[in-house]
Parts: C-alpha cells; structure tokens; sequence
C-alpha cells in the first residue's frame, strides 16, 4: 500500500522546515508546496527547493501568484518599508488573504494527490499579529475543506494540521533540532538579499535568533 499522502505548505523557512521533518516522522510521504507570489527577494523560494531536496521529499511544486497585483503589503511592495523595530497591531509585513489563497492551492494539489492532510507551520504562540494564523482561521478553513470539495462531500474529509500552533519559537528549534532538520538551508528574513543573508533587524529575524538562544542552540543564520 502506498504511505500516506500529506501537502506541505514550505516557505524555506524555519517553521515549514520543522514541519516537513515533523509529518516524515509521522510516516507521510511529503510532497511540498511554495509560491513565487511577488515577495520582495528570490532568496526565500531558493532556500525552499534546498529544504525540499535535502530532506527527499516525493515533489516539490513553486506555484506563481501576482499578489504584489494586489499590493498592501511590505512584503509585496516595495514602496513600504519592511519595520526594523517591534510594533503593535497587525504589521504592514501581513499579506492580505495569503493563507487563505496558499491552503486553497494546497487543498487543491491534496485532492488530486488522493491525499487527505495539509500541514502549515502557523504559529500562534510567537506570531506577529497575523489573524491568518490563528486556530481560529485553521479549523474554519477545515471546514470549508470539506464543504467546497469533491472528497469532502463524498465523506472523505480533509485535515489541516498546524502542528507547531501552540509551540514557543525555542521549542519548534528544539523539536526540529531532534528530528535532524539542517537550520543552514533556511532563510526566515523578509528582506534577504540574493544570497540569501538576513537583515537580523525584521521581526522574523528577532524572533528567529530569540527562540535559538532561548532553546540554546547556536543559529546558523549568515546576516548582511
């Protein structure tokens, strides 16, 4: 019999990383999905197919989205500053509908698959204010998985699985460093430049090098 089957949201960073390693321990065959979706640097796309590769995963598949056609985002136009200190509220680095669009292709990709889990690295613990990744947001899009498709309403439902949802920044460093994930391959900055070094200024870069140290483990990330 074939392994399960599991679509796997990958960003190239830390987070999606820890997740792949986290369902290949859970006995899936992982096929992963990322988005060339207008965002500010290439580096993160990179880093994403040297994750995929490393790890062996079954496919890697780069779907291409225009939206920076949309705009509102620090991460999609380049006329918005990415914040290089902590702020309050929702940052201007949330992309509009990102999740929702990102699950919608995955959920997609999973039905044609015949496979029946879809795992994000969403994070509610030490997120940044983005309402797509809240439990909330998670189970209702389950919901509507298996309202809006054809396996769904055949009886065969989907799950998405968020399995770092309630974990610290150190613990996801810790679980990932237990299950042999190579830190090195990612990319967490929202502004790296080609070669894929960090700013260590971006919220993702502060709260990347916090949960290392809180978790005592040294973080391999180069910086510009």
């Amino acid at each position: 019999m074939d392994q399960k089957r599991a679509v796997i949201l990958l960003s190239g960073g830390l987070d999606s990383a820890t997740v792949v390693a986290m369902a290949q321990a859970q006995g899936y065959s992982c096929y992963t999905m990322s988005f060339d979706y207008g965002q500010r640097h290439r580096a993160e796309l990179n880093a994403a197919a040297r994750v995929a590769r490393e790890m062996g995963v079954v496919e890697h598949k780069v779907i291409g989205l225009n939206l920076n056609g949309i705009g509102g985002s620090a991460l999609t136009d380049s006329s918005i500053d990415v914040p290089e200190t902590p702020g309050e509220g929702i940052p201007v680095t949330y992309v509009p509908a990102r999740n929702t669009v990102f699950l919608s292709l995955a959920l997609g990709w999973a039905e044609v698959l015949n496979a029946r889990d879809i795992f994000i690295g969403v994070n509610a613990v030490d997120y940044s204010g983005y309402p797509d990744c809240r439990p909330e947001f998670v189970e209702s899009f389950e919901r509507m998985a298996n309202l809006a498709t054809k396996a769904g309403v055949e009886g065969q439902g989907f799950r998405i699985l968020a399995p770092l949802q309630n974990l610290s920044k150190a613990d996801i460093v810790k679980a990932g460093v237990g299950l042999g994930v190579d830190y090195s391959l990612t990319v967490s900055c929202y502004q790296a430049d080609d070669d894929g070094r960090a700013c260590g200024k971006c919220d993702s870069c502060r709260l990347r090098a916090e949960g290392f140290q809180a978790a005592g483990i040294t973080d391999p990330t180069r910086y510009f």
